[in-house]
């Protein structure tokens, strides 16, 4: 099998999941009652949900940059943003083609030559730098709902958040000690990268005049972001639905606004990420500075 007719089938694949998963869900939901949430929904916080996920994307390529420049790429942070926004446009509206993760690194070789193993390694890093702050979130937000499961685990939840951070650290002690110097400050903005995205949730909610289960639904907006980051599905569709649909049943939330929620911030993200195809066409030139 070519590597072409490979890419093909894989992405055959990732459709007929992701079409799958959106049907399952609405045969699990009103429909017509998420259309009617989403109608009645307050623009003015919508509008305010978009600017903290592009200013979240925007935190998201300082932190690949602090990376960048430890393998000696030193981007200005306008070019690595462009790149950024590029990659996230690849991401979500050209599955069939390369991803925005390949692209970026196939861009840094290609260029400036830093080494293909080290450039994988920051991009990989930058992945998991993003999901060990999730997972502290969720360790928080465990702690605050009071749920019979997490209150018999308390302790359990609250040493993994220095065990997670520790073993992190030593991970690119060990193996990626070019990367150490800048250590804290990616794992800070990996913080303000969810934070900012956790406060969209807010502000959605606000917009749905939903007061109630405020750290339920941000845990399982939590949940939902590790489970699309697992590339079964086009730009997570129908897996962090699937996801929002099992958590509201398990922590007792309505179903159909925990849908309505996940959609909006889709729709949100790919509103922001469209933005990239404006460096599609004319690729942006990567400058250096100090």
């Amino acid at each position: 099998m070519t590597e072409k007719l490979r890419k093909k089938l894989l992405t055959a694949l990732k459709i007929v999941i992701s079409v799958a998963l959106i049907y399952f869900i609405f045969t699990k939901i009103d429909f017509k009652e998420v259309v009617g949430t989403l109608k009645d929904s307050n623009p003015w916080y919508l509008f305010l949900g978009i600017l903290l996920v592009a200013s979240s994307k925007a935190i998201g390529a300082l932190r690949l940059n602090l990376y960048f420049h430890q393998i000696g790429v030193k981007l200005t942070h306008l070019s690595n943003f462009k790149l950024y926004l590029l990659g996230m446009f690849y991401n979500l509206f050209l599955p069939g083609g390369i991803s925005g993760d390949a692209y970026k690194g196939y861009v840094i070789q290609k260029k400036y030559k830093a080494g293909t193993k080290k450039v994988v390694a920051v991009l990989f890093l930058d992945r998991l730098s993003g999901l060990l702050a999730i997972f502290i979130y969720c360790c928080v937000l465990a702690i605050l709902l009071n749920h019979p499961l997490f209150e018999s685990l308390i302790w359990l939840i609250l040493g993994g958040i220095p065990l997670a951070i520790f073993v992190f650290w030593w991970l690119i002690r060990r193996f990626f000690p070019y990367t150490l110097p800048v250590f804290w400050k990616s794992f800070g903005f990996s913080l303000l990268v969810q934070g900012t995205q956790m406060i969209c949730i807010l502000c959605i909610l606000k917009s749905l005049s939903i007061d109630w289960g405020i750290f339920e639904y941000l845990f399982v907006f939590l949940i939902s972001s590790i489970v699309s980051v697992i590339p079964l599905t086009i730009g997570g569709i129908g897996s962090r639905e699937v996801t929002f649909l099992y958590g509201a049943k398990w922590l007792g939330l309505d179903a159909n606004t925990s849908i309505s929620i996940s959609f909006i911030f889709f729709l949100i993200t790919a509103l922001v990420s469209f933005f990239g195809i404006l460096f599609h066409f004319k690729k942006p030139e990567l400058e250096v500075g100090n």
